[in-house]
């Protein structure tokens, strides 16, 4: 298995199609943290991301058994833009079944030690505040929406946004540029404040 972990993704892809499971353990351990932490950041739903989290392996897992990975050198890229399809397909069914809601996820302010050197008042703005940028995000167009929580929630590169989206780095900056101008758009016709000074 130590010799295993020196391998590079594509020598273990190769080995798993052949047979090797264990060359598999070692894929599934390397980026089992990432690809998760990438699908919860932005489902904000933990029973949803593990269900598109072990969906995303089961497709792993066909396409190199059923030798159609060619994504030579790009394994991370590969894998992370399936379960960003997946969690494409997830938004879009909810939203032809009018299930999505914007109140999935609380954040409890008062009770975060992060907070405490603040006063209530400022843990009520910054409250207010997180709550309006996360109502002007879902009103993005969905391009914009994806690029604007890969680059801020997973501190993405646009290298690796424009891998991941299947368009060029300049289309990936200019739908953040478009993102972050609707977002003051909307704030500045909705009279929204989103100063936390």
């Amino acid at each position: 298995m130590n010799t295993l972990k020196m391998r590079t993704d594509e020598d273990l892809v190769a080995l798993y199609a052949k047979g090797d499971n264990a060359a598999f353990d070692v894929l599934l351990s390397r980026y089992k943290s990432s690809i998760y932490s990438y699908i919860f950041f932005i489902v904000h739903n933990k029973d949803l991301a593990e269900d598109i989290f072990q969906e995303t392996f089961v497709k792993v897992i066909m396409t190199i058994k059923q030798g159609r990975y060619v994504e030579n050198g790009k394994f991370k890229a590969w894998i992370t833009r399936i379960a960003h399809n997946l969690i494409i397909d997830n938004y879009r069914q909810e939203r032809s079944e009018n299930t999505i809601s914007n109140d999935e996820v609380e954040v409890d302010l008062f009770n975060n030690i992060k907070l405490c050197d603040g006063t209530v008042e400022d843990s009520m703005v910054r409250h207010q505040v997180l709550l309006d940028v996360k109502k002007l995000v879902q009103h993005l167009p969905d391009s914009q929406r994806e690029v604007l929580e890969m680059r801020y929630y997973q501190d993405l590169s646009f290298k690796e946004i424009a891998d991941i989206t299947g368009v060029s780095i300049n289309t990936a900056l200019g739908r953040m540029r478009y993102a972050i101008l609707n977002m003051r758009r909307l704030a500045e016709e909705n009279q929204i404040e989103l100063s936390m000074a």
